[in-house]
C-alpha cells in the first residue's frame, strides 16, 4: 500500500491531540513534518503541546514552530475551552526534542522541495502559515498535492454567529488560500458537528491504552459535560477524510472568506447554488457516515500505544 505524505499544520489543542494520534498511527499516512501555529492557545504552548505528545508516544516526528498571530489582526484564542496550556488535565513528561530552528512556512517549503511525490497539507488550525508559505514559495504549489482543511461553515459558526474559529482567527490567511488555485478539501461544521463519540465509546477509551487514558483525561477535564452526551470530533474530520473519503459527501463550489464585514469577518461563504457564477474553488464536505465514522475512530485510536 503506497502511503499518502502529509504535513500536518496544527495548534494543540484537546481536539488536535486525537487527530495527531490518528495520523500518526494511520498505515496510510506517512506524517512528514508537524508545523504549530497560534490557534486555540499561544504558539508557544501550541508547540511545547505537539512535542509532549511525541513524547508521550515516543514519536520522532520534526516539529517547525510558525505564526505567533494573524496575518493582520490581533491574536485571539480559545483557552476558556483548551485550558491556558492548551491540554490541562493530564501531566506530561517534559519533551526531550526542540523545534527547528527555521520556521513552519519555510520548514514546509523545505519538505515539499525534498519530497519525490506531491504532499497533502493537513490544517487543523487557522491558516496563517500556509498563507506564508505561499506568499513566500508560490512556486511550491505545484508539489502540494491537496488541502484537506478542518473549517469554515457553509451554515452557522461556532466563534460567531457566522464563522467557524479557525477561518474567524485569520479570515485574510484563509482568503488567501482559498483563491491559491490548489484543490481543497474544506471539512467544517456541517459534518463535524455530527462526528460525535458517544460516551460508551469513551468509557471503553479510557480502559484501553494509555493513549485512551491520556484522551479521556484531556476531554473529562474541560468538556466533562460533552462526555454524558457525546464529544464532537472537528479535527479529527479532516484525517478521516483523509483515509476514508468514502465517508464523507462533497459539493464542488466557489467558497469566498468575508473578510471585511464587522459582525462577519471570518465568514466562508459557499455558493451552493452558483449564485455567483464562479468556477468552484473548494470541495466541500456537505454530510458524513457517521456510524462509518464511529466504527474507523475506534479502529484508528486502537492502534495507538
Amino acid at each position: 500500500m503506497q502511503t499518502i505524505p502529509v504535513i500536518l499544520d496544527t495548534d494543540p489543542g484537546i481536539d488536535d491531540a486525537v487527530a495527531l494520534a490518528a495520523a500518526i498511527f494511520s498505515p496510510q499516512i506517512d506524517l512528514k513534518l508537524i508545523t504549530t501555529v497560534a490557534g486555540n492557545v499561544g504558539v508557544a504552548q501550541t508547540t511545547r503541546n505537539a512535542l509532549q505528545l511525541l513524547e508521550f508516544w515516543e514519536e520522532d516526528i520534526p516539529v517547525a514552530q510558525g505564526a505567533i498571530r494573524p496575518l493582520c489582526r490581533p491574536p485571539a484564542d480559545a483557552a476558556h475551552i483548551h485550558g491556558e496550556s492548551g491540554m490541562d488535565g493530564y501531566t506530561f513528561a517534559p519533551p526531550r526534542q526542540s523545534p527547528l530552528i527555521r520556521p513552519a512556512f519555510m520548514a514546509m517549503a523545505e519538505c515539499l522541495q525534498e519530497s519525490s511525490r506531491p504532499v497533502t497539507l493537513v490544517t487543523i488550525g487557522p491558516l496563517t502559515n500556509v498563507a506564508l508559505l505561499l506568499a513566500h514559495y508560490p512556486d511550491c504549489k505545484t508539489n502540494i498535492s491537496r488541502i484537506v482543511m478542518m473549517g469554515g461553515s457553509a451554515g452557522r459558526g461556532n466563534f460567531t454567529p457566522n464563522a467557524e474559529f479557525n477561518i474567524a482567527i485569520d479570515p485574510e490567511a484563509a482568503a488567501q488560500v482559498m483563491e491559491s488555485g490548489i484543490e481543497i478539501v474544506m471539512c467544517g461544521l456541517d459534518v463535524t458537528n455530527r462526528a460525535v463519540l458517544t460516551p460508551d465509546y469513551m468509557a471503553r477509551l479510557k480502559t484501553q491504552s494509555k493513549t485512551g487514558e491520556m484522551l479521556y483525561s484531556l476531554f473529562s477535564h474541560y468538556r466533562s459535560g460533552s462526555l454524558a452526551t457525546g464529544l464532537r470530533m472537528h479535527d479529527l474530520c479532516a484525517i478521516a477524510w483523509l483515509v476514508h473519503p468514502d465517508l464523507f459527501q462533497l459539493v464542488d463550489c466557489y467558497v469566498g472568506v468575508e473578510t471585511q464585514g464587522t459582525l462577519t469577518a471570518g465568514a466562508t461563504v459557499v455558493d451552493l447554488e452558483n449564485r455567483f457564477n464562479r468556477p468552484a474553488n473548494v470541495r466541500v464536505a456537505m454530510d458524513i457516515d457517521v456510524e462509518g465514522f464511529r466504527h474507523w475512530v475506534e479502529e484508528a485510536l486502537a492502534r495507538a500505544p
